[in-house]
């Protein structure tokens, strides 16, 4: 693994960025780098649990972190998944709620953290951070919103399409690479074998093609037909 990045200058360079600190002068920001500490996870590791108190706030420098919540049958649903330059923990800086969901690291991942003493005392000192934090938990509060709408009233064939069409535009091609049924079962909180019998019928549609961790969207117009369908 690359060494961290450690130093000072590159504390600051992130942070200067950075959407949140982007109005700092350079000595803010280099005192705010010199509050932060590095930090780097292998895949697997758990940050953050439903209920924790949310005493430090997260950075991510590289890698990626899952957002997720389990049923009570041990299912997974995962809510977001986060890659360089996103925040973890900013709710507990706004709000007196605990932590909602399961963060777990699914690369290698290098954080830069902060306390919950230096972020509220940066929150009090500056409104534009606070406003810019305002503005993300808004957006995730929307996609929450959106993932919640479409659960209850679309079928699973319905929000398949959906996520397909979302993740060819992420990775801007027609051919969805590296997931597995199971772990698109997990981004719909469904089983398996439900994904299994939607992609079936994506495809006899002729909607999709499928492959071995391969999906080529064959007709986006029908897939954008089929993803507004309701139950």
């Amino acid at each position: 693994m690359a060494p961290l990045p450690n130093t000072l200058d590159e504390k600051t360079t992130f942070l200067a960025h950075h959407e949140l600190f982007q109005q700092l002068n350079p000595t803010e920001l280099s005192h705010l780098a010199s509050l932060t500490t590095t930090v780097s996870y292998p895949p697997g590791r758990i940050l953050l649990r439903p209920g924790d108190p949310g005493l430090t706030f997260f950075l991510l420098s590289s890698g990626s972190i899952q957002l997720y919540a389990l049923s009570t049958d041990g299912r997974k649903l995962i809510l977001a998944t986060l890659t360089t330059g996103a925040c973890l923990g900013e709710l507990a800086f706004t709000t007196a709620q605990t932590q909602q969901c399961f963060a777990e690291t699914i690369a290698e991942t290098v954080l830069y953290t902060l306390t919950r003493a230096d972020m509220a005392a940066l929150l009090q000192r500056n409104s534009t951070i606070s406003q810019a934090l305002l503005q993300i938990i808004s957006q995730r509060l929307a996609q929450r919103e959106s993932q919640l709408i479409n659960t209850t009233f679309k079928s699973t064939t319905a929000r398949l399409s959906i996520l397909l069409l979302e993740l060819a535009h992420q990775q801007s091609a027609s051919a969805i690479h590296g997931l597995s049924h199971e772990e698109l079962a997990d981004r719909l909180g469904v089983y398996r074998e439900t994904v299994s019998t939607a992609l079936r019928e994506l495809k006899e549609a002729g909607a999709i093609a499928l492959g071995r961790k391969h999906i080529t969207i064959c007709a986006p117009e029908l897939l954008q037909q089929l993803a507004g369908q309701t139950k």
